[in-house]
């Protein structure tokens, strides 16, 4: 087995496609309409492969409560980088909130940031 894809609780898909594209430098891998609900089939991820998200548009009012804050405030996803300099200076001159960091690890040098809606994520450059 194999983690194939996270639904990251969404308000609207075009503006978070927009941010993961222009933010994180993540492609569109699936976007279909599927009209009898009302929805997308939108899954995102990195350019190099791995994981993807799918994009859930919130449809009641417990998923609109969620968004944001899909682990209750702790970081909700790590994103490891072979560039850990590049990509923070991107996020920065973006204008992505910074939370933490950069600060070195036992592990990596990491920082982490807020997405479109407040959810935590690492960004880390693990150590050689």
């Amino acid at each position: 087995m194999r983690l194939a894809k996270v639904t990251l609780v969404v308000r609207d898909y075009d503006e978070s496609i927009a941010w993961f594209e222009k933010r994180l430098g993540f492609v569109v891998r699936v976007d279909t309409p599927v009209p009898e609900q009302g929805k997308r089939w939108v899954v995102i991820g990195p350019a190099g492969g791995g994981p993807g998200f799918v994009l859930g548009r919130a449809s009641d009012e417990a998923q609109v409560a969620s968004i944001g804050n899909q682990t209750g405030g702790r970081v909700f996803l790590f994103l490891e980088t072979a560039n850990f300099e590049r990509d923070f200076n991107r996020l920065v001159a973006s204008g992505t909130t910074i939370v933490r960091g950069p600060v070195l690890e036992p592990y990596g040098m990491v920082a982490v940031f807020e997405d479109l809606y407040g959810n935590r994520w690492d960004l880390v450059g693990p150590t050689a």
